[in-house]
């Protein structure tokens, strides 16, 4: 990933502006500005995920343009393609063409990845049809047991893996474990936290310090419950300008 962050006076982000942008273009910008500049690029990933996830009250994030909407007919004609290639690849392999299907389902992937239509992917892998809105179930049935906690809007979710670690899953990925003890640095309890406008989750070691910081909203009944159930202390606070300075700028890791 790469990018550009606007931070304020105390190191907290502004803007968050992803994308690839010229080192010699932002060296002229900075000095015209009169703008301190800092090339962190050769910085520990770390250190620049706690610092990116340090947002300032008005912080946002610009991608440039929002994708417009699906057409309404989109749906409609994504359960007919899936239907028709469901009965292609039943064919298909009826007769011995398995690799032909699978050579089809390559093929296609890569086109509609060319021609930016992925609603179109259930043609090729229709079983996504039915399988998508049972993993959602799957997922808040799991939410609802407090076996999982999820962020809203379809970010990282936290989960307790084997050998007793803290697991944080983004986009079907584990991006981060977090051994749980009372041992330094290790997860010891959680911090839900609303500092003006901004609220996230804190994981604390047995000190009280961040050990990995997730902004975002996360719902304290689920987080109640996924706290009970893997017996780990919750606390639930609004806090100081001073406390989220020390908080998130210290944070060992984080997930922007």
């Amino acid at each position: 990933m790469r990018g550009l962050a606007a931070l304020d006076a105390d190191g907290l982000v502004l803007l968050d502006l992803p994308g690839e942008w010229q080192p010699a273009d932002l060296q002229e910008f900075a000095h015209e500005a009169g703008i301190p500049l800092t090339d962190a690029r050769m910085e520990s990933s770390k250190r620049v995920r706690a610092v990116l996830a340090s947002r300032a009250p008005s912080w946002q994030r610009i991608r440039g343009l929002s994708p417009s909407p699906p057409a309404k007919w989109h749906k409609p004609a994504a359960i007919c393609l899936a239907i028709a290639g469901a009965a292609l690849m039943t064919y298909l392999i009826s007769v011995g063409l398995w690799a032909a299907w699978r050579g089809i389902s390559v093929v296609g992937r890569i086109l509609l990845d060319i021609l930016e239509a992925k609603w179109l992917l259930v043609l090729f892998s229709p079983a996504l049809l039915f399988l998508r809105p049972l993993l959602a179930r799957t997922h808040r049935r799991r939410i609802k047991r407090g076996t999982i906690v999820s962020a809203h809007g379809g970010g990282p979710y936290l989960s307790m893996g084997p050998y007793d670690k803290l697991q944080i899953t983004q986009a079907g990925k584990v991006t981060a474990e977090i051994r749980r003890g009372d041992l330094h640095g290790q997860a010891f309890s959680l911090l839900l936290y609303r500092y003006e406008g901004l609220t996230g989750l804190l994981i604390l070691d047995i000190k009280g310090r961040a050990v990995h910081h997730l902004p975002g909203r996360w719902p304290p009944e689920d987080m109640n419950r996924f706290a009970k159930r893997h017996d780990l202390p919750l606390a639930i606070h609004k806090v100081s300008h001073e406390e989220y300075l020390d908080l998130t700028r210290n944070a060992k890791e984080a997930t922007p």
